[in-house]
């Protein structure tokens, strides 16, 4: 019997650009449990054509952990140029964080809400991605600090006020289907909908 694989639910906006700035992101991605690499080169497992985007930009790397059975994730930034934002700690070239349940991470102008679901196996996991038509992230780096005014900022960021659960709904959206990868939303945007379940038993 197949192990279930862990989801990585991936919820993705773009201010400006908006969805063409995840025009190459498919609706569900499997990998091994290697590093994803995200950026804008030929050998990135998630490609974004964004400006001041590096070719390797940041990784999603799965560990495991001493007493955990189960996958765990960290992000490390990769771009010698430009910085990432996790749950309001920024982070320079080779620097990473362990990511949380729900984490909120910023780069390029791209906000990314990152909702990690446990499973046991630990040769893969999965990711599935879903472009929000609203903001993900306000003032990233200030989620976890007072002294945002403080802090020089290379790219101006959207806003910053904790999003309420209520936010949170479109990754469970009763209207994902199989048969329509691609929809306009509601609101203007367009979402990638995203598959039930996948061939190795994760939902997505």
């Amino acid at each position: 019997m197949e192990r279930p694989l862990t989801v990585l639910r991936v919820s993705l906006h773009h201010p400006t650009l908006g969805p063409a700035a995840f025009a190459n992101v498919p609706p569900q991605l499997q990998h091994d449990a290697s590093p994803l690499l995200v950026g804008r080169g030929q050998d990135a497992h998630l490609q974004l054509q964004l400006p001041h985007l590096s070719r390797r930009h940041l990784s999603l790397e799965p560990y495991l952990e001493k007493g955990n059975a189960q996958l765990v994730f960290c992000l490390k930034a990769l771009s010698r140029k430009g910085c990432v934002w996790v749950n309001g700690l920024m982070l320079r070239y080779l620097e990473q964080v362990p990511l949380r349940i729900i984490n909120r991470v910023f780069f390029c102008g791209v906000q990314m809400l990152v909702h990690i679901e446990e499973g046991t196996s630990l040769e893969a996991f999965v990711c599935c991605f879903h472009l929000s038509p609203s903001p993900l992230i306000y003032r990233p780096e200030a989620e976890e600090t007072d002294e945002w005014e403080s802090i020089p900022q290379k790219h101006p960021p959207p806003g910053s006020e904790e999003q309420t659960p209520g936010h949170l709904a479109f990754l469970y959206s009763p209207s994902q289907t199989r048969d329509s990868p691609l929809q306009p939303s509601h609101e203007g945007g367009t979402e990638i909908q995203l598959q039930r379940e996948s061939p190795n038993g994760a939902l997505c």
